[in-house]
């Protein structure tokens, strides 16, 4: 087996589940599906799963309002005995508006992660937290980086691509809006690539890698340290490997195609699982099965972002 070979699991915008799992009150954790899936995910192929919280739901697109504060603590003793597979992060205050974080104060961040910790520490334990950071649309601004590895955070997520100033006419009005909302010097416009041409036009901060970064990092075991706020910089995952934009067909070759580089990161978005959703996808747990199989096969070993690159939240 090549020791060499790791690979990472992400799930972002989830608050659905937790919803769910509140409401119906399973008489097992694992009995909600799921939960049942991500179980598993582990156990036939050994996947741990980080996911990626939003602090509440949006009305917009989501039956009520939920928020962390309502989870229930029921299940604290089972999420404890998981936290070795099983662990959540932080990701925004909610899934709307888009890039909340590109031009974020200290105070705002520090709140924002502090908050979601400690709801997360209340109804799953501390050994169920991670400290490795994936922001929701990945830009964050100077201050936000801060604020974050003052909370504890040693490596986060970056967005990657050529950057350009702001250029209007590019981006959405919404977006448009985000980025020059109290913009900071750091807030620009990126060419994202991948899959999802609607985005290919995005937004970025003080978290970003030139293509030249990207390629010297993406499927090494190597992080870029951010000598001004002590940050390591790590681009968690290519639009490529985000399991909603592909088919399972897709996902096979891709997959196969990247086996026996050193490093793969893959991300998928929890709402795709539920039939509610306008984009809903009945072939979702296929496709984290799928990966599984193929990773797992070729000798990968699963691991936390923040646990492998960070080794520690201190200095």
């Amino acid at each position: 087996m090549n020791t060499s070979l790791k690979a990472h699991f992400l799930i972002d915008d989830v608050i659905w589940t937790l919803h769910e799992i509140t409401r119906r009150r399973p008489a097992s954790l694992f009995d909600d599906p799921y939960m049942a899936m991500l179980k598993t995910a582990y156990e036939q192929y050994g996947i741990k799963t980080q996911l990626n919280l939003f602090y509440r739901t949006n009305r917009e697109n989501y039956t009520c309002d939920f928020s962390l504060s309502e989870m229930t603590d029921a299940y604290k003793n089972e999420f404890c005995s998981a936290a070795d597979w099983l662990k959540f992060g932080v990701h925004a205050d909610s899934e709307f508006p888009d890039y909340p974080h590109p031009n974020v104060s200290y105070d705002e961040m520090k709140q924002l992660f502090d908050t979601i910790r400690r709801e997360v520490v209340r109804f799953a334990g501390e050994d169920s937290f991670t400290y490795g950071m994936c922001p929701h649309w990945n830009a964050m601004s100077k201050d936000g980086v801060r604020a974050l590895y003052d909370c504890g955070v040693r490596v986060m997520d970056v967005s990657a691509g050529a950057a350009i100033d702001y250029d209007p006419g590019f981006l959405s009005d919404e977006h448009e809006a985000r980025l020059l909302q109290n913009r900071t010097p750091d807030a620009r416009m990126y060419n994202r690539g991948g899959p999802l041409t609607a985005i290919n036009c995005s937004v970025c901060s003080y978290n970003h890698f030139s293509p030249e970064q990207l390629e010297r990092t993406i499927f090494t075991h190597d992080c870029i340290p951010d000598e001004e706020t002590g940050m390591l910089f790590k681009k968690f995952h290519l639009p490529l490997f985000t399991l909603n934009a592909l088919s399972l067909a897709e996902i096979e070759d891709v997959c196969t195609a990247h086996v026996g580089k050193d490093y793969l990161g893959v991300c998928i978005h929890e709402q795709y699982f539920y039939s509610h959703y306008f984009n809903f996808q009945p072939d979702y747990a296929k496709k984290i099965f799928k990966m599984g199989e193929i990773f797992s096969r070729a000798g990968y070993e699963f691991v936390f972002p923040d646990s492998f690159f960070a080794k520690g939240r201190t200095d």
